[in-house]
């Protein structure tokens, strides 16, 4: 909130900053979206992707840790990717019960033409990637400090 005096209205969606994260969020999805169709991902299939990029053939939990997403959630995701040629699905040898993904020659290629859209993301962004780096780091800081909420105090309450 913006102004928590006394008998002031905190409940007004223009002074949540949770509204402001959450309209910015779609409207990152609105502006990656056109670059995605020609690669042919959604935003969650592009994550999935960059973790792959950074680190191929990671088991499905390792992927979930870090995007945040549960298997439930990520399993269709990376069903979808197989399906578009772009990684392949199979079990850990080691563990059985583990499915390890990783990326195909085309997921590979397919780097080299994504490569276009965080620059094109920053050009939309229209800040200096100094400024951009900041309110990144703001971003991880802000989520981790609601994340230790949930875990402690926000569970209690």
């Amino acid at each position: 909130m913006s102004d928590a005096r006394p008998g002031r209205d905190t409940l007004r969606l223009s002074d949540l900053l949770c509204f402001s994260v959450y309209s910015a969020a779609h409207a990152f999805g609105r502006a990656y979206k056109p670059h995605l169709d020609r690669l042919g991902l959604t935003y969650p299939q592009y994550l999935a992707m960059l973790v792959l990029w950074e680190s191929d053939d990671l088991s499905v939990k390792a992927i979930g840790e870090r995007l945040g997403l549960d298997s439930g959630t990520l399993t269709p995701l990376l069903k979808r990717l197989e399906a578009a040629g772009l990684v392949t699905r199979r079990r850990d040898p080691a563990d059985e019960r583990s499915v390890r993904i990783a990326l195909t020659e085309r997921g590979r290629a397919l780097h080299e033409e994504a490569k276009v859209v965080p620059i094109a993301m920053a050009c939309a962004i229209g800040r200096p990637e100094r400024e951009i780096e900041r309110l990144r780091k703001e971003m991880v800081a802000l989520t981790a400090m609601l994340d230790a909420y949930a875990e402690g105090a926000g569970k209690a309450a």
